[in-house]
């Protein structure tokens, strides 16, 4: 599950689908033709329940989604960013730890503030 900012429909993500699911078929140009034509089209293919590999698009504004993206963005920054780590399991060890330092630590519900949609238009 996703949001449905645009990078989540990208050209590259298209083509990394296309490839794991073993897609053969000619997927257009960027802004010409095909599924490669528009964000419309991009994220058609995605969500295509036909594929290995599908997204879900929920709203752009999803609260526990966005709160959920702070923290990883927290844990990209703080730890993966510039973290060096031997296999798998010292990697998972690390993050483990990292989680319980964060919440001993830093841990408070994230201001969340989305007034919703606006009637004007």
């Amino acid at each position: 599950m996703v949001d449905q900012l645009n990078i989540h429909q990208s050209e590259s993500l298209v083509r990394l689908v296309a490839e794991r699911c073993e897609i053969k078929t000619d997927l257009g140009i960027k802004k010409k033709i095909g599924i490669l034509k528009s964000l419309k089209t991009r994220a058609a293919f995605l969500s295509d329940t036909n594929h290995r590999i599908r997204f879900v698009y929920i709203p752009k504004h999803t609260s526990w989604l966005n709160q959920i993206e702070c923290w990883f963005s927290i844990l990209m920054r703080r730890l993966l960013k510039r973290g060096n780590f031997t296999s798998t399991a010292d990697l998972k060890q690390k993050i483990l730890d990292f989680i319980t330092y964060y919440n001993h630590t830093f841990a408070q519900p994230f201001q969340w503030k989305f007034e919703g949609f606006s009637d004007q238009g």
